[in-house]
């Protein structure tokens, strides 16, 4: 299918589900074909793909009614995004999907969103458990920066899903260093990120995250939870992503990434307590002082000397 039909497809979903959202009962598909300019027999058939989707749509001889809808980011219900949201009901890994698009020259801000993944993973090659009710997504950002700059969009991401969360659900979220959220010290989200540059300018950096919202979680895992455990309901995955996606933008366009840092350490719980990081090469453990200004995690080794490890896995002791 051609972009501009797969576009034009979209937005008669979106527009179809919003005049249905706003009325009450039943609409009319003449109503639906005069306000849309497409056939009665397009609505039908857009009707039909809906309820293939998961949309419960009760068709009558008046007309159709929406009873209930799915949990589920396709690009139609992020509509600030829409054009460039992807949604895949299965995947290996959407960081894998969204490195094949950014290489391909997809368009800042795409975002490559799963229902399942078969292949997910953290930090140092660690298996990420993607199972359903979970929200696994990877964003594309091409960011006119030097590389040694990377760090902040990683930094930001942590810190606004981590308000999103407080602000929407009243959930304590802290954060880890580098990246990991927290609630009660039980990790509800992880976040991986991948940069390709040339030279002195980045090509993409893409930040792909695992939330763990209503799935369940293996009682193998005991320091992970979910964020429907602390909320005592289901959690609606799309209006969280979609929040996200707004505030993330907005701080990426607002230029106001120099200070992300300190920003971002008002919300961790990893300063000043004994830690034990472990990277490719080694392991290094004492008690967390301070994040640098390039992200770095300062630690007083049990020498007294002071060391900076900029990459790894953290776990609070």
């Amino acid at each position: 299918m051609a972009l501009v039909d797969q576009e034009r497809n979209i937005s008669m979903k979106k527009r179809i589900l919003e005049m249905m959202r706003q009325t009450p009962g039943v609409v009319s598909g003449e109503t639906l074909s005069a306000a849309l300019g497409i056939s009665r027999v397009s609505i039908w058939k857009h009707i039909k793909k809906l309820q293939v989707l998961g949309y419960t749509i009760e068709s009558t001889p008046k007309g159709y009614c929406l009873e209930d809808e799915p949990d589920i980011a396709y690009p139609w219900e992020l509509p600030r995004f829409e054009d460039r949201v992807h949604y895949l009901e299965e995947t290996v890994s959407t960081m894998e999907t969204a490195r094949d698009l950014a290489r391909g020259g997809c368009p800042d801000f795409t975002v490559v969103i799963a229902g399942r993944q078969t292949g997910g993973r953290g930090r140092l090659r660690r298996v990420w458990d993607s199972q359903d009710g979970g929200l696994y997504f990877t964003v594309v950002i091409r960011p006119e920066i030097p590389p040694a700059w990377s760090y902040r969009y990683n930094f930001a991401a942590s810190l606004e899903l981590a308000r999103t969360i407080r602000n929407m659900l009243a959930i304590q979220v802290d954060v880890k260093w580098p990246n990991d959220l927290l609630v009660n010290e039980k990790k509800v989200s992880g976040m991986l990120s991948e940069m390709e540059a040339e030279a002195d300018r980045v090509g993409f950096i893409n930040i792909g995250l695992g939330l763990n919202v209503n799935n369940a979680i293996d009682t193998d895992v005991p320091n992970a939870a979910s964020l429907s455990h602390f909320a005592g309901r289901m959690i609606s995955r799309k209006a969280l992503l979609g929040a996200f996606l707004d505030n993330y933008h907005q701080r990426l366009t607002s230029g106001n990434l120099a200070t992300v840092v300190d920003d971002w350490k008002n919300y961790t719980v990893t300063l000043n307590r004994k830690v034990t990081i472990e990277t490719p090469a080694e392991t290094v453990s004492g008690t967390a002082v301070d994040v640098d200004s390039g992200g770095g995690l300062i630690v007083r080794l049990d020498s007294g000397e002071m060391k900076t490890v900029v990459y790894g896995d953290c776990f609070h002791r």
